[in-house]
């Protein structure tokens, strides 16, 4: 091997090393939840949306008026280990959902609201 390609072997050696290091290889990714709040009702409503661990941090709070017949997404990023609670409260309803971000890297959740009726559903999209 001449010296040029010596050095060039080098360099890519020690990019790769440095990359890996960078990235953080051998730890798992945070979790990430993608949420869905509908209002399926005929009247304009505000959720909040609190994404809470078991161990008392909270990885989200937001809030937003949502209309009639809108979809409105929210995202956050859980951490990468726990159990995981997502809660949606509107004027005179509620809506829970639980995961374990040890075990799923993306949970999908929807809660959907018409008249005090609410609808849940989750599923973990993405298993670790």
């Amino acid at each position: 091997m001449n010296r040029r390609n010596a050095i060039a072997a080098a360099g890519a050696t020690l990019s790769a090393a440095a990359t890996a290091g960078c990235l953080g290889l051998g730890e798992p990714a945070p979790g990430r939840l993608d949420l869905t709040v509908r209002n399926d009702g005929d009247e304009a409503f505000d959720a909040e949306v609190v994404v809470r661990g078991d161990d008392g941090t909270t990885y989200e709070a937001e809030s937003d008026r949502i209309d009639p017949g809108v979809a409105r997404a929210f995202e956050a990023v859980v951490g990468r280990t726990g159990r995981r609670e997502v809660i949606v409260t509107g004027p005179d309803w509620e809506g829970r959902l639980a995961w374990d971000a040890g075990v799923c890297a993306l949970y999908d959740a929807t809660v959907a609201a018409d008249a005090g009726v609410v609808e849940v559903a989750g599923e973990c999209v993405d298993p670790r």
